[in-house]
């Protein structure tokens, strides 16, 4: 008895609510229209502050010549004698400058220890790497070392991460890279027992040398 009056009440209300005219729906929403607000400061400080935030560390270089004595400086510090380093280009002005590097595949299997290479953008919005197959450091020195290094210029910065895609379609075009990712931070996890743990999956450390090369 008391079901069958609980089923009519549901019944009477769903035939009240289909005799009411539809809803007020809102206008379509504009799609091309951006998700976040515009960055407010330089979008080097913006990055940097959310690359330090998670648990990068960022070297800024005033102009080349500073790059190579923060990553003479740094290498010293860290104690890395085997820095991986498989890009042409920067194997040619790291000779110049006298900073030994390898690149050799029989070094990088026996000691992966730290490995410098180039990016495609840097995300300001995210404070985050993209990286990708299309250079010659290809997919593995931005996993496998436990120090990963990377060289930019303030020109690749960009706000937002579709825009850092954009750039990539740009330069490659019909020859879009297999891999593209991005590296926010050194790989860490906290699976087991909410602990969180470094280098699970890839480098500790990451590191990020940022040369100044806008007009002032």
């Amino acid at each position: 008895m008391y079901e069958a009056k609980s089923k009519e009440i549901v019944l009477r209300r769903v035939r009240e609510a289909l005799a009411k005219s539809a809803p007020f729906l809102p206008p379509t929403p504009d799609f091309s229209s951006p998700l976040h607000p515009p960055i407010a400061e330089d979008q080097s400080i913006a990055f940097a502050q959310a690359f330090i935030a998670n648990s990068g560390l960022f070297v800024y270089c005033d102009d080349e010549e500073d790059f190579f004595d923060q990553l003479f400086n740094l290498k010293r510090e860290q104690q890395i004698e085997y820095l991986h380093v498989w890009e042409p280009n920067l194997q040619n002005i790291l000779y110049q400058a006298g900073i030994d590097f390898t690149s050799t595949e029989e070094d990088f299997i026996q000691k992966a220890q730290a490995s410098l290479t180039t990016c495609e953008a840097l995300v300001a919005r995210t404070g985050s790497i993209l990286v990708s197959s299309g250079n010659a450091g290809g997919r593995r020195l931005s996993i496998y070392p436990e120090t990963h290094m990377v060289v930019a210029k303030a020109s690749q910065l960009v706000p937002d991460i579709k825009d850092g895609l954009q750039k990539l379609r740009d330069k490659y075009r019909e020859n879009f890279p297999s891999m593209v990712s991005l590296v926010s931070g050194p790989s860490r996890t906290a699976d087991i027992e909410k602990t969180l743990v470094m280098g699970a999956h890839g480098p500790k450390k990451l590191v990020l040398f940022l040369i100044d090369d806008l007009p002032h």
